[in-house]
Protein backbone atom coordinates (compact mmCIF):
# COMPACT_ATOMS: atom_id res chain seq x y z
CA UNK A 1 0.00 0.00 0.00
CA UNK A 2 1.51 3.36 -1.03
CA UNK A 3 2.12 5.98 1.61
CA UNK A 4 -0.19 8.96 1.91
CA UNK A 5 2.44 11.26 0.43
CA UNK A 6 2.95 9.10 -2.67
CA UNK A 7 -0.80 8.59 -3.07
CA UNK A 8 -1.30 12.37 -2.89
CA UNK A 9 1.37 12.90 -5.56
CA UNK A 10 -0.26 10.33 -7.83
CA UNK A 11 -3.68 11.94 -7.38
CA UNK A 12 -2.16 15.28 -8.35
CA UNK A 13 -0.67 13.74 -11.52
CA UNK A 14 -4.05 12.21 -12.40
CA UNK A 15 -5.72 15.64 -11.91
CA UNK A 16 -3.12 17.24 -14.19
CA UNK A 17 -3.68 14.61 -16.89
CA UNK A 18 -7.46 14.91 -16.52
CA UNK A 19 -7.06 18.67 -16.95
CA UNK A 20 -5.47 18.46 -20.36
CA UNK A 21 -7.79 15.58 -21.33
CA UNK A 22 -10.75 17.89 -20.61
CA UNK A 23 -9.26 20.96 -22.32
CA UNK A 24 -8.10 19.18 -25.47
CA UNK A 25 -10.13 19.29 -28.64
CA UNK A 26 -8.22 16.28 -29.93
CA UNK A 27 -5.73 13.71 -28.66
CA UNK A 28 -3.80 10.98 -30.41
CA UNK A 29 -2.57 7.95 -28.49
CA UNK A 30 0.56 6.23 -29.76
CA UNK A 31 3.11 3.58 -28.91
CA UNK A 32 6.53 5.22 -29.11
CA UNK A 33 8.56 2.08 -28.31
CA UNK A 34 11.71 1.87 -30.42
CA UNK A 35 12.14 5.55 -31.29
CA UNK A 36 15.65 6.86 -30.81
CA UNK A 37 16.30 9.93 -28.69
CA UNK A 38 17.05 11.95 -31.84
CA UNK A 39 13.80 10.87 -33.50
CA UNK A 40 11.78 11.61 -30.36
CA UNK A 41 13.44 15.01 -29.97
CA UNK A 42 12.74 15.92 -33.60
CA UNK A 43 9.09 14.88 -33.27
CA UNK A 44 8.63 16.77 -29.98
CA UNK A 45 10.10 19.92 -31.54
CA UNK A 46 7.67 19.71 -34.48
CA UNK A 47 4.75 19.14 -32.11
CA UNK A 48 5.79 22.06 -29.91
CA UNK A 49 6.10 24.33 -32.97
CA UNK A 50 2.48 23.45 -33.90
CA UNK A 51 1.25 24.11 -30.31
CA UNK A 52 0.64 20.42 -29.73
CA UNK A 53 1.45 18.98 -26.31
CA UNK A 54 3.09 15.59 -25.95
CA UNK A 55 3.35 13.46 -22.83
CA UNK A 56 4.35 9.93 -21.98
CA UNK A 57 1.78 8.64 -19.49
CA UNK A 58 1.37 5.56 -17.36
CA UNK A 59 -1.67 3.62 -18.57
CA UNK A 60 -3.20 3.32 -15.11
CA UNK A 61 -3.03 7.08 -14.57
CA UNK A 62 -4.37 7.79 -18.06
CA UNK A 63 -7.28 5.43 -17.37
CA UNK A 64 -8.12 7.19 -14.10
CA UNK A 65 -7.81 10.61 -15.76
CA UNK A 66 -10.07 9.53 -18.63
CA UNK A 67 -12.75 8.43 -16.15
CA UNK A 68 -12.38 11.72 -14.27
CA UNK A 69 -12.73 13.64 -17.57
CA UNK A 70 -15.79 11.68 -18.67
CA UNK A 71 -14.07 9.90 -21.57
CA UNK A 72 -15.41 6.36 -21.91
CA UNK A 73 -13.74 3.57 -23.87
CA UNK A 74 -10.15 4.81 -23.77
CA UNK A 75 -8.87 1.78 -21.86
CA UNK A 76 -8.83 -0.29 -25.07
CA UNK A 77 -6.00 1.92 -26.39
CA UNK A 78 -4.01 2.06 -23.15
CA UNK A 79 -1.78 -0.96 -23.65
CA UNK A 80 2.01 -0.98 -23.79
CA UNK A 81 4.01 2.24 -23.68
CA UNK A 82 1.64 5.15 -24.20
CA UNK A 83 2.29 8.67 -25.40
CA UNK A 84 -0.42 11.27 -25.95
CA UNK A 85 -0.27 14.19 -28.39
CA UNK A 86 -2.97 16.76 -27.65
CA UNK A 87 -4.16 20.20 -28.66
CA UNK A 88 -6.70 22.58 -27.17
CA UNK A 89 -6.60 24.79 -30.28
CA UNK A 90 -6.40 22.74 -33.49
CA UNK A 91 -8.18 19.36 -33.54
CA UNK A 92 -6.39 18.26 -36.70
CA UNK A 93 -2.77 19.09 -35.78
CA UNK A 94 -2.07 16.17 -33.40
CA UNK A 95 -3.45 13.62 -35.87
CA UNK A 96 -1.63 15.15 -38.84
CA UNK A 97 1.74 15.37 -37.10
CA UNK A 98 1.56 11.95 -35.46
CA UNK A 99 0.54 10.36 -38.78
CA UNK A 100 3.38 12.18 -40.53
CA UNK A 101 5.94 10.96 -38.01
CA UNK A 102 4.33 7.50 -38.00
CA UNK A 103 5.10 7.28 -41.74
CA UNK A 104 8.59 8.68 -41.22
CA UNK A 105 9.41 6.38 -38.28
CA UNK A 106 7.84 2.93 -38.55
CA UNK A 107 8.40 2.35 -34.82
CA UNK A 108 5.86 5.06 -33.91
CA UNK A 109 2.48 3.34 -33.92
CA UNK A 110 -0.70 5.39 -33.64
CA UNK A 111 -3.30 3.41 -31.67
CA UNK A 112 -6.35 5.68 -31.53
CA UNK A 113 -7.48 9.01 -30.20
CA UNK A 114 -10.10 11.28 -28.74
CA UNK A 115 -11.97 13.98 -30.65
CA UNK A 116 -14.15 16.43 -28.73
CA UNK A 117 -14.41 13.99 -25.79
CA UNK A 118 -15.33 10.94 -27.91
CA UNK A 119 -12.94 8.03 -28.40
CA UNK A 120 -12.07 7.38 -32.06
CA UNK A 121 -10.28 4.48 -33.70
CA UNK A 122 -7.22 4.35 -35.90
CA UNK A 123 -9.27 4.80 -39.11
CA UNK A 124 -10.84 7.99 -37.77
CA UNK A 125 -7.44 9.32 -36.70
CA UNK A 126 -6.13 8.66 -40.23
CA UNK A 127 -9.14 10.42 -41.77
CA UNK A 128 -8.61 13.36 -39.42
CA UNK A 129 -4.93 13.52 -40.34
CA UNK A 130 -5.80 13.81 -44.04
CA UNK A 131 -8.06 16.81 -43.57
CA UNK A 132 -6.69 20.04 -45.04
CA UNK A 133 -5.56 22.75 -42.62
CA UNK A 134 -8.15 25.11 -41.14
CA UNK A 135 -7.06 28.02 -43.37
CA UNK A 136 -7.58 25.91 -46.50
CA UNK A 137 -11.03 24.81 -45.35
CA UNK A 138 -12.01 28.42 -44.61
CA UNK A 139 -10.82 29.57 -48.04
CA UNK A 140 -12.84 26.76 -49.64
CA UNK A 141 -15.95 27.89 -47.76
CA UNK A 142 -15.41 31.53 -48.74
CA UNK A 143 -14.90 30.49 -52.36
CA UNK A 144 -18.08 28.42 -52.28
CA UNK A 145 -20.04 31.29 -50.76
CA UNK A 146 -18.59 33.77 -53.24
CA UNK A 147 -19.37 31.68 -56.32
CA UNK A 148 -23.17 32.25 -56.38
CA UNK A 149 -22.66 35.96 -55.71
CA UNK A 150 -20.24 36.15 -58.64
CA UNK A 151 -22.77 34.40 -60.86
CA UNK A 152 -25.49 36.86 -59.82
CA UNK A 153 -23.22 39.80 -60.61
CA UNK A 154 -22.50 38.35 -64.07
CA UNK A 155 -26.23 37.86 -64.76
CA UNK A 156 -27.06 41.39 -63.65
CA UNK A 157 -24.14 42.78 -65.68
CA UNK A 158 -25.38 40.87 -68.75
CA UNK A 159 -28.81 42.53 -68.46
CA UNK A 160 -27.26 45.99 -68.07
CA UNK A 161 -24.87 45.29 -70.95
CA UNK A 162 -27.79 44.17 -73.14
CA UNK A 163 -29.77 47.28 -72.25
CA UNK A 164 -26.77 49.50 -73.03
CA UNK A 165 -26.28 47.81 -76.39
CA UNK A 166 -30.00 48.18 -77.22
CA UNK A 167 -29.98 51.88 -76.28
CA UNK A 168 -26.84 52.43 -78.33
CA UNK A 169 -28.45 50.73 -81.33
CA UNK A 170 -31.58 52.88 -80.94
CA UNK A 171 -29.46 56.03 -80.66
CA UNK A 172 -27.50 55.13 -83.80
CA UNK A 173 -30.71 54.33 -85.66
CA UNK A 174 -32.27 57.71 -84.76
CA UNK A 175 -29.02 59.54 -85.48
CA UNK A 176 -28.76 58.04 -88.96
Amino acid sequence: MPSGKILGMKKEVVREIAGFFSESKAMVIADYRGLTVEQDTEMRAALRKANVGYKVIKNSMASLAAKESGIDGLDAYLTGPTAVAYSAVDPVAPARLMAEYGKKYAKLEVKGGVLEGKVIGLGDVRALSEMPPKETLLSMVVGTLGSPIGGLVNVLNANVRGLACALKAIAEARGA
